[in-house]
Protein backbone atom coordinates (compact mmCIF):
# COMPACT_ATOMS: atom_id res chain seq x y z
CA UNK A 1 0.00 0.00 0.00
CA UNK A 2 1.36 3.41 -0.99
CA UNK A 3 1.69 5.95 1.80
CA UNK A 4 0.00 9.24 0.93
CA UNK A 5 2.20 11.96 2.36
CA UNK A 6 1.26 15.58 3.06
CA UNK A 7 4.33 17.82 3.13
CA UNK A 8 3.59 20.98 5.13
CA UNK A 9 6.40 23.45 4.51
CA UNK A 10 7.14 21.90 1.11
CA UNK A 11 9.30 24.74 -0.22
CA UNK A 12 11.62 24.81 2.82
CA UNK A 13 14.77 22.79 3.35
CA UNK A 14 13.02 19.96 5.22
CA UNK A 15 10.18 19.87 2.72
CA UNK A 16 12.42 19.64 -0.32
CA UNK A 17 14.49 16.91 1.37
CA UNK A 18 11.31 14.97 2.13
CA UNK A 19 10.19 15.25 -1.48
CA UNK A 20 13.58 14.01 -2.65
CA UNK A 21 13.18 10.85 -0.54
CA UNK A 22 9.55 10.38 -1.62
CA UNK A 23 10.50 10.63 -5.30
CA UNK A 24 13.02 7.80 -4.84
CA UNK A 25 10.25 5.37 -3.83
CA UNK A 26 7.26 5.76 -6.17
CA UNK A 27 6.09 2.21 -5.38
CA UNK A 28 5.62 2.95 -1.69
CA UNK A 29 5.39 6.75 -1.25
CA UNK A 30 3.39 9.54 -2.90
CA UNK A 31 3.28 13.27 -2.16
CA UNK A 32 -0.49 13.78 -2.04
CA UNK A 33 -0.59 17.26 -0.43
CA UNK A 34 1.95 20.08 -0.75
CA UNK A 35 1.71 23.24 1.35
CA UNK A 36 3.75 26.43 1.39
CA UNK A 37 3.58 29.79 3.10
CA UNK A 38 3.60 32.47 0.42
CA UNK A 39 5.92 31.32 -2.39
CA UNK A 40 3.34 30.51 -5.06
CA UNK A 41 5.78 30.02 -7.93
CA UNK A 42 7.91 27.55 -5.97
CA UNK A 43 4.81 25.62 -4.92
CA UNK A 44 3.58 25.40 -8.52
CA UNK A 45 6.99 24.13 -9.63
CA UNK A 46 6.89 21.40 -6.99
CA UNK A 47 3.37 20.46 -8.03
CA UNK A 48 4.52 20.12 -11.64
CA UNK A 49 7.17 17.64 -10.50
CA UNK A 50 5.25 15.66 -7.89
CA UNK A 51 1.62 16.05 -9.09
CA UNK A 52 -0.14 16.07 -5.71
CA UNK A 53 -3.92 15.94 -5.32
CA UNK A 54 -3.93 19.15 -3.27
CA UNK A 55 -1.79 22.28 -3.00
CA UNK A 56 -2.20 24.82 -0.19
CA UNK A 57 -0.82 28.34 0.02
CA UNK A 58 -1.09 29.65 3.56
CA UNK A 59 -1.36 33.27 2.42
CA UNK A 60 -4.93 33.63 1.08
CA UNK A 61 -3.85 36.39 -1.31
CA UNK A 62 -1.95 33.77 -3.32
CA UNK A 63 -4.95 31.57 -4.11
CA UNK A 64 -5.79 33.12 -7.49
CA UNK A 65 -2.19 32.88 -8.69
CA UNK A 66 -1.91 29.31 -7.42
CA UNK A 67 -5.11 28.21 -9.12
CA UNK A 68 -4.21 29.84 -12.45
CA UNK A 69 -0.63 28.52 -12.30
CA UNK A 70 -1.78 24.96 -11.71
CA UNK A 71 -4.26 25.26 -14.57
CA UNK A 72 -1.61 26.69 -16.91
CA UNK A 73 0.66 23.75 -16.07
CA UNK A 74 -2.11 21.33 -17.00
CA UNK A 75 -2.34 19.92 -13.49
CA UNK A 76 -5.45 18.48 -11.87
CA UNK A 77 -4.15 19.50 -8.43
CA UNK A 78 -6.81 21.25 -6.35
CA UNK A 79 -5.80 24.69 -5.04
CA UNK A 80 -6.53 25.77 -1.45
CA UNK A 81 -5.55 28.75 0.68
CA UNK A 82 -5.40 29.64 4.36
CA UNK A 83 -4.49 27.80 7.53
CA UNK A 84 -8.02 26.39 7.95
CA UNK A 85 -7.63 24.58 4.62
CA UNK A 86 -4.33 23.18 5.84
CA UNK A 87 -5.95 21.89 9.03
CA UNK A 88 -8.81 20.33 7.05
CA UNK A 89 -6.43 18.44 4.77
CA UNK A 90 -4.40 17.27 7.77
CA UNK A 91 -7.55 15.61 9.09
CA UNK A 92 -8.90 14.32 5.76
CA UNK A 93 -8.49 10.53 5.61
CA UNK A 94 -8.53 10.52 1.81
CA UNK A 95 -6.00 13.33 1.43
CA UNK A 96 -3.18 11.76 3.44
CA UNK A 97 -2.22 9.18 6.02
CA UNK A 98 1.19 10.69 6.81
CA UNK A 99 2.09 14.33 7.51
CA UNK A 100 5.55 15.86 7.33
CA UNK A 101 5.15 18.78 9.76
CA UNK A 102 7.87 21.17 8.61
CA UNK A 103 6.25 24.61 8.90
CA UNK A 104 8.68 26.86 10.76
CA UNK A 105 7.71 28.37 14.10
CA UNK A 106 4.48 28.43 16.10
CA UNK A 107 2.54 28.75 12.82
CA UNK A 108 2.86 24.99 12.44
CA UNK A 109 1.04 24.15 15.66
CA UNK A 110 -2.58 23.97 14.45
CA UNK A 111 -2.02 21.68 11.47
CA UNK A 112 0.29 19.41 13.46
CA UNK A 113 -2.22 19.14 16.31
CA UNK A 114 -5.03 18.49 13.81
CA UNK A 115 -3.06 15.63 12.25
CA UNK A 116 -2.35 14.11 15.66
CA UNK A 117 -5.98 14.31 16.73
CA UNK A 118 -6.90 12.55 13.49
CA UNK A 119 -4.58 9.68 14.38
CA UNK A 120 -2.16 10.33 11.51
CA UNK A 121 1.47 9.33 11.26
CA UNK A 122 3.32 12.61 11.88
CA UNK A 123 6.93 13.18 10.92
CA UNK A 124 7.63 16.05 13.28
CA UNK A 125 10.17 18.58 12.07
CA UNK A 126 8.47 21.59 13.68
CA UNK A 127 10.09 21.74 17.11
CA UNK A 128 8.42 25.01 18.07
CA UNK A 129 4.95 23.45 18.18
CA UNK A 130 6.17 20.82 20.63
CA UNK A 131 7.93 23.45 22.73
CA UNK A 132 4.79 25.58 22.78
CA UNK A 133 2.27 22.84 23.54
CA UNK A 134 4.19 19.62 24.20
CA UNK A 135 1.91 18.18 26.88
CA UNK A 136 -1.21 18.79 24.79
CA UNK A 137 0.35 17.35 21.65
CA UNK A 138 1.61 14.19 23.32
CA UNK A 139 -1.76 13.68 24.99
CA UNK A 140 -3.53 14.13 21.64
CA UNK A 141 -1.23 11.55 20.05
CA UNK A 142 -1.88 9.01 22.81
CA UNK A 143 -5.65 9.49 22.75
CA UNK A 144 -5.94 9.21 18.95
CA UNK A 145 -3.33 6.50 18.47
CA UNK A 146 -1.21 8.82 16.31
CA UNK A 147 2.44 7.95 15.64
CA UNK A 148 5.08 10.65 16.05
CA UNK A 149 8.43 10.12 14.36
CA UNK A 150 10.83 12.99 15.18
CA UNK A 151 12.73 14.34 12.18
CA UNK A 152 15.24 16.59 13.93
CA UNK A 153 18.46 14.68 13.39
CA UNK A 154 19.11 14.52 17.13
CA UNK A 155 15.69 13.24 18.14
CA UNK A 156 15.57 10.87 15.22
CA UNK A 157 18.90 9.46 16.41
CA UNK A 158 17.47 8.95 19.91
CA UNK A 159 14.36 7.38 18.37
CA UNK A 160 16.61 4.89 16.59
CA UNK A 161 18.68 4.11 19.71
CA UNK A 162 15.80 3.56 22.15
CA UNK A 163 14.13 0.14 22.49
CA UNK A 164 11.41 -0.32 19.88
CA UNK A 165 8.96 -1.64 22.48
CA UNK A 166 8.88 1.74 24.23
CA UNK A 167 10.44 0.47 27.48
CA UNK A 168 12.46 3.32 29.04
CA UNK A 169 13.26 1.61 32.35
CA UNK A 170 16.84 0.87 31.30
CA UNK A 171 17.63 4.39 30.10
CA UNK A 172 19.97 6.38 32.35
CA UNK A 173 20.58 9.48 30.25
CA UNK A 174 19.93 11.00 26.84
CA UNK A 175 22.66 13.16 25.29
CA UNK A 176 21.91 15.56 22.45
CA UNK A 177 24.82 16.64 20.29
CA UNK A 178 25.30 20.15 18.93
CA UNK A 179 27.60 21.32 16.18
CA UNK A 180 28.33 24.49 18.12
CA UNK A 181 27.21 26.60 15.17
CA UNK A 182 29.32 29.10 13.20
CA UNK A 183 30.65 30.88 16.31
CA UNK A 184 31.92 27.95 18.36
CA UNK A 185 35.00 28.92 20.36
CA UNK A 186 34.37 32.66 20.27
CA UNK A 187 33.82 34.75 23.40
CA UNK A 188 31.03 37.26 23.95
CA UNK A 189 33.17 40.23 22.90
CA UNK A 190 33.77 38.61 19.51
CA UNK A 191 30.02 38.26 18.96
CA UNK A 192 29.15 41.92 19.47
CA UNK A 193 29.21 42.81 15.76
CA UNK A 194 27.99 39.53 14.25
CA UNK A 195 25.89 40.05 11.11
CA UNK A 196 22.84 38.06 9.98
CA UNK A 197 24.81 36.76 6.99
CA UNK A 198 27.47 35.36 9.32
CA UNK A 199 24.87 33.83 11.65
CA UNK A 200 23.06 31.90 8.91
CA UNK A 201 26.29 30.45 7.47
CA UNK A 202 26.11 27.12 9.30
CA UNK A 203 29.31 25.08 8.99
CA UNK A 204 27.61 21.68 8.57
CA UNK A 205 23.87 21.82 7.90
CA UNK A 206 21.86 23.46 5.13
CA UNK A 207 18.92 25.07 6.94
CA UNK A 208 16.56 28.02 6.77
CA UNK A 209 17.49 31.38 8.31
CA UNK A 210 15.48 31.02 11.53
CA UNK A 211 16.86 27.64 12.54
CA UNK A 212 20.35 28.69 11.44
CA UNK A 213 20.29 31.66 13.82
CA UNK A 214 18.93 29.40 16.56
CA UNK A 215 21.89 27.10 15.96
CA UNK A 216 24.27 30.06 16.20
CA UNK A 217 22.82 31.11 19.58
CA UNK A 218 22.44 27.48 20.80
CA UNK A 219 18.72 28.18 21.29
CA UNK A 220 18.10 25.40 18.79
CA UNK A 221 19.65 22.95 21.24
CA UNK A 222 17.64 24.45 24.07
CA UNK A 223 14.42 23.95 22.14
CA UNK A 224 15.53 20.39 21.42
CA UNK A 225 16.00 19.74 25.16
CA UNK A 226 12.36 20.69 25.72
CA UNK A 227 11.34 18.64 22.71
CA UNK A 228 13.24 15.59 23.99
CA UNK A 229 11.56 15.92 27.39
CA UNK A 230 8.15 15.54 25.73
CA UNK A 231 9.01 13.01 23.05
CA UNK A 232 10.83 10.61 25.33
CA UNK A 233 9.17 11.37 28.70
CA UNK A 234 12.55 12.23 30.19
CA UNK A 235 13.13 14.79 32.98
CA UNK A 236 15.58 17.66 32.60
CA UNK A 237 18.18 16.15 34.92
CA UNK A 238 18.55 13.15 32.58
CA UNK A 239 19.01 15.28 29.45
CA UNK A 240 22.45 16.56 28.51
CA UNK A 241 24.12 18.37 25.62
CA UNK A 242 27.58 17.85 24.14
CA UNK A 243 29.13 19.98 21.41
CA UNK A 244 30.36 17.75 18.59
CA UNK A 245 31.69 19.92 15.74
CA UNK A 246 31.93 17.13 13.14
CA UNK A 247 28.12 16.56 13.32
CA UNK A 248 28.55 12.85 12.65
CA UNK A 249 27.26 11.53 15.99
CA UNK A 250 23.69 12.81 16.08
CA UNK A 251 22.83 11.83 19.68
CA UNK A 252 23.50 9.16 22.28
CA UNK A 253 21.48 7.11 24.75
CA UNK A 254 23.18 5.86 27.91
CA UNK A 255 21.73 2.83 29.68
CA UNK A 256 21.88 1.77 33.32
CA UNK A 257 24.20 -1.13 32.49
CA UNK A 258 26.91 1.28 31.31
CA UNK A 259 26.23 0.81 27.60
CA UNK A 260 25.89 3.85 25.34
CA UNK A 261 24.30 3.64 21.91
CA UNK A 262 24.89 6.36 19.34
CA UNK A 263 23.53 6.97 15.84
CA UNK A 264 26.09 8.20 13.30
CA UNK A 265 25.73 9.46 9.77
CA UNK A 266 26.53 12.30 7.43
CA UNK A 267 24.77 15.61 8.22
CA UNK A 268 21.86 15.27 5.80
CA UNK A 269 18.19 15.47 6.85
CA UNK A 270 17.21 12.87 4.25
CA UNK A 271 18.45 10.11 6.55
CA UNK A 272 16.01 11.01 9.32
CA UNK A 273 13.22 11.53 6.79
CA UNK A 274 13.83 8.11 5.27
CA UNK A 275 13.55 6.57 8.75
CA UNK A 276 10.20 8.27 9.23
CA UNK A 277 8.84 7.66 5.75
CA UNK A 278 9.92 4.03 5.48
CA UNK A 279 9.53 2.78 9.05
CA UNK A 280 9.44 0.03 10.15
CA UNK A 281 11.55 -0.83 7.09
CA UNK A 282 14.79 0.87 6.07
CA UNK A 283 14.67 2.61 2.69
CA UNK A 284 17.30 4.39 0.60
CA UNK A 285 17.60 8.10 1.37
CA UNK A 286 20.13 9.20 -1.24
CA UNK A 287 22.71 9.80 1.51
CA UNK A 288 26.07 8.03 1.31
CA UNK A 289 27.30 5.78 4.07
CA UNK A 290 29.75 7.10 6.66
CA UNK A 291 33.45 6.53 5.97
CA UNK A 292 35.06 6.90 9.39
CA UNK A 293 38.55 6.48 7.96
CA UNK A 294 37.96 9.51 5.78
CA UNK A 295 36.58 11.62 8.61
CA UNK A 296 39.20 10.50 11.08
CA UNK A 297 38.30 11.88 14.48
CA UNK A 298 35.31 12.67 16.64
CA UNK A 299 35.59 15.54 19.13
CA UNK A 300 33.30 16.44 22.03
CA UNK A 301 33.23 19.38 24.41
CA UNK A 302 30.91 20.99 26.93
CA UNK A 303 28.69 23.82 25.65
CA UNK A 304 29.76 27.35 26.64
CA UNK A 305 26.59 28.62 28.30
CA UNK A 306 28.27 31.85 29.44
CA UNK A 307 28.86 32.93 25.85
CA UNK A 308 25.68 31.29 24.58
CA UNK A 309 23.12 31.71 27.40
CA UNK A 310 20.11 30.64 25.32
CA UNK A 311 20.76 27.00 26.18
CA UNK A 312 20.60 27.74 29.91
CA UNK A 313 17.48 29.88 29.43
CA UNK A 314 15.74 27.00 27.66
CA UNK A 315 16.67 24.52 30.38
CA UNK A 316 15.36 26.92 33.02
CA UNK A 317 12.08 27.24 31.09
CA UNK A 318 11.82 23.45 30.88
CA UNK A 319 12.31 23.13 34.64
CA UNK A 320 9.80 25.93 35.32
CA UNK A 321 7.24 24.20 33.11
CA UNK A 322 3.75 25.56 32.52
CA UNK A 323 3.73 28.42 30.04
CA UNK A 324 7.46 29.18 30.42
CA UNK A 325 8.51 27.24 27.28
CA UNK A 326 5.79 29.03 25.28
CA UNK A 327 7.10 32.40 26.51
CA UNK A 328 10.66 31.38 25.65
CA UNK A 329 9.73 30.24 22.15
CA UNK A 330 7.65 33.33 21.29
CA UNK A 331 10.26 35.76 22.58
CA UNK A 332 12.96 33.94 20.64
CA UNK A 333 10.94 34.02 17.40
CA UNK A 334 10.49 37.79 17.74
CA UNK A 335 14.17 38.27 18.63
CA UNK A 336 15.47 36.21 15.70
CA UNK A 337 13.17 38.00 13.27
CA UNK A 338 14.35 41.38 14.57
CA UNK A 339 18.00 40.31 14.28
CA UNK A 340 17.55 39.10 10.71
CA UNK A 341 15.95 42.47 9.89
CA UNK A 342 18.93 44.31 11.40
CA UNK A 343 16.86 45.84 14.21
CA UNK A 344 18.78 44.29 17.11
CA UNK A 345 22.27 42.90 17.65
CA UNK A 346 23.11 39.22 17.89
CA UNK A 347 23.77 39.42 21.64
CA UNK A 348 20.37 41.05 22.14
CA UNK A 349 18.63 37.76 21.25
CA UNK A 350 19.27 36.04 24.61
CA UNK A 351 18.87 39.38 26.41
CA UNK A 352 15.39 39.81 24.93
CA UNK A 353 14.35 36.26 25.80
CA UNK A 354 15.58 36.68 29.37
CA UNK A 355 13.74 40.01 29.65
CA UNK A 356 10.43 38.48 28.56
CA UNK A 357 10.78 35.46 30.85
CA UNK A 358 11.41 37.80 33.80
CA UNK A 359 8.59 40.18 32.88
CA UNK A 360 5.77 37.67 32.45
CA UNK A 361 4.36 35.14 34.93
CA UNK A 362 4.54 31.41 34.37
CA UNK A 363 1.07 29.88 34.53
CA UNK A 364 -0.20 26.28 34.38
CA UNK A 365 -0.40 25.20 30.73
CA UNK A 366 -3.79 23.53 31.05
CA UNK A 367 -5.33 24.56 27.74
CA UNK A 368 -4.44 25.67 24.25
CA UNK A 369 -6.10 29.03 24.93
CA UNK A 370 -3.77 29.64 27.87
CA UNK A 371 -0.76 28.76 25.73
CA UNK A 372 -1.90 30.99 22.86
CA UNK A 373 -2.39 33.85 25.29
CA UNK A 374 1.10 33.32 26.73
CA UNK A 375 2.51 33.26 23.19
CA UNK A 376 0.72 36.52 22.33
CA UNK A 377 1.80 38.24 25.56
CA UNK A 378 5.42 37.24 25.00
CA UNK A 379 5.37 38.59 21.44
CA UNK A 380 3.91 41.89 22.63
CA UNK A 381 6.43 42.19 25.47
CA UNK A 382 9.32 41.38 23.14
CA UNK A 383 8.14 43.89 20.54
CA UNK A 384 7.75 46.61 23.17
CA UNK A 385 11.22 45.91 24.55
CA UNK A 386 12.70 46.31 21.08
CA UNK A 387 10.70 49.46 20.26
CA UNK A 388 11.57 51.10 23.60
CA UNK A 389 15.27 50.25 23.30
CA UNK A 390 15.33 48.05 26.41
CA UNK A 391 17.35 45.68 24.23
CA UNK A 392 19.05 46.72 21.02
Amino acid sequence: MIRRVAVFGATGSIGTSALDVIARHPQRLRASVLAAGSNVSALIALCATHRPDHAVIADPSGLTALRSGLRAAGLATQAHAGMAALDALAVDAEACDTVVAAIVGAAGLDSTLAALRAGKRVLLANKESLVLAGDLMMRAAREAGAVIVPIDSEHNAIHQCLPADGDRSGVARIVLTASGGPFRGRDRAALAEVTPAQAVAHPKWSMGPKISVDSATLMNKGLELIEAHHLFATPSERLDVLVHPQSLVHSLVEFIDGSTLAQLGLPDMRTALAVGLGSPERIASGVSGLDLLQHGRLDFEAPDTDTFPCLALARAALIAGGTAPALLNAANEVAVSAFLQGRIRFLAIPALVEHVLAALPTLPADSLDVLRDADAQARRAAGQAIDSGVVH
